[in-house]
């Protein structure tokens, strides 16, 4: 019997300068520092992205660590995708950016070696893919305003809240354009009641969702909130694996999905199902990344209500291209695999 030569796995940390100061209401960046991993075997390779966050006790030494740790339980065939990411959760259960960035590399691996593009191993159809907003990040008014008019081709705006000048901030975005807007508070907000009273307004100022307004802990805030607004209350902070989503069902109207917190494409299917199941709204979202993690997520976007991938946007220099924008829809590519072009 022929033995199987193990998988290799190359892991290098990068650092990603933001084309300006990134700030939500948990705090301030400059820069990002994700961590990049490729996977050889049987002459194909497989390419992935993690991209931590101090949020969830990650950043880029965790992941180097974890890679460290995962590398010898990776085995022999690629193809053993489930079998493998399974082995990674039960041995790391908290490492969820280090696992997704080796569960896109394995399923780039697979659609290489199989020579579809991705969306085909979801059953995904391209030409649904959704429109993303472009986020803005908190800063002055006038900046937030700059940003605004720079992101003309796009048809929806997120918008980061939660430091206290809220409605300044949506005043002055609405006195320079009038597309839809998601609002994104990162758990900024903490009287319920004063939520309330500021998701009433914004309903007259053409904002149509409003992501994690409570700490995450505070179901019964949010519950109070969503008993008393008309606009969709989406989960981001509050729901990170496939076992948080059903607790929230009776609290969020929908979850927001990432691959960087769910541990990569294979979890963040399963999760995108169990909301549906649930009747919840999906959300696909992302990390500041490279079109390497963004393009990943871009291949499950046809499966989502509303899409917020535009972390490759954020950065000055992505070494990687991917999924494209056009009139402020997702094209994903057609290449076998994730698809992306550039090399490490």
């Amino acid at each position: 019997m022929t033995r199987r030569s193990p998988i290799r796995l190359h892991r290098k940390a990068i650092e990603l300068t933001l084309r300006h100061p990134w700030t939500i209401a948990r705090g301030t960046s400059a820069v990002r520092h994700n961590v990049l991993t490729r996977i050889e075997h049987g002459g194909f390779e497989g390419y992935g992205e993690a991209a931590p966050n101090a949020r969830y006790a990650e950043d880029a030494g965790t992941v180097l660590k974890a890679l460290d740790d995962m590398a010898p339980l990776l085995g022999d065939d690629p193809a053993r995708h489930e079998a493998i990411i399974d082995r990674l959760a039960a041995a790391l259960p908290d490492s969820g950016a280090a696992r997704a960035s080796v569960d896109i590399a394995l399923y780039d691996w697979i659609g290489r070696q199989s020579g579809l593009p991705l969306y085909r191993l979801f059953g995904a159809d391209p030409s649904r893919a959704p429109l993303t907003s472009m986020s803005i990040g908190i800063d002055t008014i006038a900046a937030m305003q700059e940003r605004a008019r720079e992101a003309v081709d796009f048809k929806i705006l997120k918008i980061k809240l939660g430091l206290g000048n809220d409605r300044e901030i949506l005043e002055g975005i609405r006195g320079v354009t009038d597309v839809p807007v998601y609002v994104d508070v990162n758990e900024g907000w903490t009287d319920p009641r004063a939520a309330v009273e500021m998701i009433r307004w914004m309903e007259s100022m053409g904002v149509v969702l409003v992501e994690q307004p409570l700490p995450a802990a505070d179901l019964d805030g949010v519950r109070y909130i969503r008993d008393r607004v008309d606009l969709p209350i989406i989960a981001d902070e509050a729901v990170r694996t496939l076992a948080d989503i059903a607790p929230m069902a009776s609290v969020y109207d929908g979850i927001n999905v990432k691959l960087q917190k769910s541990g990569g494409l294979r979890m963040a299917r399963l999760m995108i199902d169990r909301a549906r199941a649930l009747g919840m709204k999906i959300l696909l979202g992302c990390m500041v990344e490279t079109s390497i993690g963004v393009t990943a997520a871009a291949h499950l976007s046809p499966l989502v209500d509303f899409a917020d991938l535009d972390g490759n946007l954020l950065i000055d220099g992505d070494p990687f291209r991917g999924v494209l924008i056009r009139g402020g829809r997702l094209v994903l590519p057609d290449l076998p695999g994730l698809g992306i072009d550039g090399r490490w």
